[in-house]
């Protein structure tokens, strides 16, 4: 093979990585695909969500068209976008792996944020899973309820944390409670833990979140109603 054949090769390769660079080097986008990790969404509601215009929403979630990040389908005078795929999430996930463990801002706005978390009361995956087959601990799904009819925890009861104040007398004080969101760095779950604690419950909140979860290979459910883990 000609060198300079080999050349425009290795251009053209590294330029079709450098693709997927570009669609990751803004803020705005990288947390969409975050959010479309937890469940398709409408352009509507994601401009919403990351506090940014219609136009502005739609031009990001095009930028990830393109790289070939999201795909979308129409439903009526809706689209609706999702993740092209589960080497997505864990795309992102590497990029979050590598934050955590080479930036040293990353680790200074994360303990200013949360204060003094400890993530060794937090409950692994793993753990989580025995436990609520032998039923020893009830599972708090956090997030919107639109995200846990799209996927959850097998077992864990919609508890949007907006909702929990309102909803802590269904939540008997005999019960240990685990909280999960949509993240290691979403506060809901840890909202949640703080308003349980605050009101005689003992609870904690899972180290990960839903996508984690789903990503490990771990059971999924969904729709409205809990299904227990078998």
């Amino acid at each position: 093979m000609a060198q300079d054949t080999h050349r425009q090769f290795k251009d053209r390769l590294y330029g079709q990585f450098a693709r997927i660079g570009k669609a990751l080097s803004s803020p705005h986008r990288l947390e969409i695909l975050e959010l479309l990790a937890q469940s398709e969404r409408t352009v509507e509601s994601l401009a919403a969500e990351i506090g940014v215009s219609l136009a502005n929403a739609s031009q990001h979630l095009q930028v990830l068209r393109q790289a070939a990040l999201v795909e979308s389908r129409k439903d009526g005078l809706f689209v609706y976008y999702r993740l092209a795929g589960t080497e997505v999430f864990d795309l992102s996930k590497v990029l979050r792996t590598v934050a955590e463990g080479r930036l040293a801002e990353f680790e200074r706005l994360v303990r200013e944020h949360f204060g003094a978390r400890d993530d060794a009361e937090a409950v692994p995956m793993g753990e989580l899973l025995k436990r609520a087959r032998s039923k020893r601990v009830v599972i708090l799904d956090t997030r919107p309820a639109s995200e846990y009819v799209a996927g959850h925890i097998p077992g864990a009861i919609s508890v949007p944390v907006d909702d929990l104040k309102r909803r802590l007398q269904e939540l008997t004080k005999g019960k240990e409670y685990v909280a999960y969101c949509r993240g290691p760095y979403c506060v809901y779950a840890d909202r949640a833990v703080e308003l349980l604690q605050a009101n005689g419950r003992r609870a904690r909140r899972l180290l990960d979140g839903f996508p984690e979860w789903r990503a490990a290979g771990l059971p999924v459910a969904s729709g409205a109603e809990p299904g227990g883990l078998k």
